[in-house]
């Protein structure tokens, strides 16, 4: 939503990922939120001491808004959840649909749908939030290399 929390937590875990496999090259990641509500600020701090935790810096990272420039410039447009979904759908344009998804849905090790926002929880939401990425992010880079390599 405001692009604190979940979002800036997935790219940097998904960037981690890159770099660790060596395509920084051929794959760029970006996150952004569906609200303006912190446009310009860095993550959460419980978001970076968590990532932080695991090796991950995402410090350099400041919240911005979608845009409709994001449909036409990334090849997947993945959201955290149903309401988010639901507004980058809006935002999306009709011949660019099929790149919008939930991103667990590239999780094989967890049920849940839907990454839960964890702002207004304790640390271990943060944990969580950071071990469901961790998972769709794997995931996320196996379709990726499937279907362009």
């Amino acid at each position: 939503m405001g692009n604190i929390c979940r979002s800036p937590t997935a790219e940097g875990v998904f960037r981690h990922l890159i770099q660790q496999e060596r395509h920084e090259g051929w794959i760029t990641t970006d996150s952004a939120g569906t609200h303006a509500y912190h446009i310009g600020e860095q993550p959460d701090r419980r978001a970076q001491q968590t990532a932080l935790g695991r090796g991950i810096d995402i410090s350099d990272l400041r919240a911005r808004k979608a845009s409709v420039n994001d449909f036409y410039e990334f090849d997947y447009i993945l959201a955290m959840d149903d309401d988010n979904y639901r507004l980058l759908s809006d935002l999306c344009p009709l011949e660019h649909i099929d790149k919008l998804s939930l991103f667990l849905d590239f999780s094989k090790d967890y049920s849940e749908t839907q990454v839960p926002d964890p702002y207004y929880g304790g640390d271990q939401g943060f944990e969580h939030v950071f071990n469901l990425v961790e998972s769709a992010s794997r995931g996320l880079l196996a379709d990726i290399k499937k279907r362009y390599t």
